[in-house]
């Protein structure tokens, strides 16, 4: 039996019934047939993805056919999972228009359920008009990436009375404007608490504490793939990279020693062909 797909309605049933939201990030098709085949409640395509998959330094590279060609892999991977794709770096930003011209691409070109937009209550006009024309959008706040350069680098927002009040109007006018989840990332636990107790909308967390309707992350950092400085909000489940660098060290001992392949991984010939060779 074809399991139901999730949707909207099931992400805000949950908050609803207060049952955790899950949701990682997948990049290829393999990836997503595995996280969807755990059962983890929702999938983003994120523009991360020009990071840990595309060796960018940021992810203010990303274009939008890079996007496309990664969702449409993560849709024939993922049959269950609601599927999110971030907009990438000036998708959005320049109009309501370029907004909803982008955005409808995700919808009609890939498998795509909904899209995510970093920003707050400049981003509502862009917002409105995806909701309008039946685009389900996820919000971002706190630590934004795209706005990097902006907020002076990687680093916990919320932290100052000012900024703490800016975050819950931003919480506001993204749920006014139509947003049908929320992500907290990297913002105080406390504040975090505040803004989904307060919202009507189910918050998901990245570095965000406990109190969010739901959390996510990174899979690759789950995964423990890619070497080099762990966030502290990241709970390493596995440590990949050490296992698939033996994998392939071993592998490579193999051939140069003429270990592999061996009998079992060969074919035979029949001897009568091989004589008449």
């Amino acid at each position: 039996m074809e399991q139901q797909r999730i949707t909207t309605s099931t992400i805000k049933q949950k908050k609803d019934k207060q049952m955790p939201i899950t949701m990682l990030t997948a990049y290829d098709y393999t990836m997503a047939k595995i996280i969807d085949g755990a059962g983890i409640d929702m999938l983003l395509v994120g523009d991360s993805l020009g990071n840990v998959v595309l060796g960018y330094e940021s992810t203010l590279p990303v274009t939008m056919d890079e996007m496309i060609h990664h969702v449409k892999a993560v849709s024939r991977g993922a049959k269950r999972a609601m599927i999110v794709a971030d907009m990438p770096f000036m998708s959005y930003q320049v109009s309501a228009a370029e907004a909803l011209r982008n955005a409808g691409r995700f919808l009609k070109e890939t498998a795509a359920q909904a899209v995510k937009i970093e920003g707050g209550q400049e981003m509502v006009a862009a917002i409105k008009s995806l909701v309008q024309a039946g685009i389900p959008v996820m919000g971002h706040l706190g630590l934004t990436p795209q706005s990097v350069h902006q907020l002076g680098g990687y680093k916990v927002q919320g932290k100052s009375e000012q900024a703490a009040k800016k975050l819950l109007e931003d919480a506001k006018a993204l749920e006014t404007g139509g947003v049908f989840a929320l992500v907290l990332e990297c913002v105080p636990s406390p504040l975090a608490r505040i803004i989904t107790e307060s919202a009507g909308i189910p918050t998901i967390g990245i570095g965000a504490g406990p109190y969010c309707d739901g959390q996510v992350l990174v899979i690759n950092d789950l995964l423990g793939i890619n070497p080099g400085n762990t966030p502290k909000f990241v709970k390493q489940y596995a440590n990949l990279h050490e296992h698939i660098a033996a994998a392939v060290t071993a592998y490579k001992k193999d051939v140069n020693e003429r270990v592999f392949p061996g009998p079992e991984h060969s074919f035979t010939l029949d001897d009568i062909v091989l004589r008449k060779l």
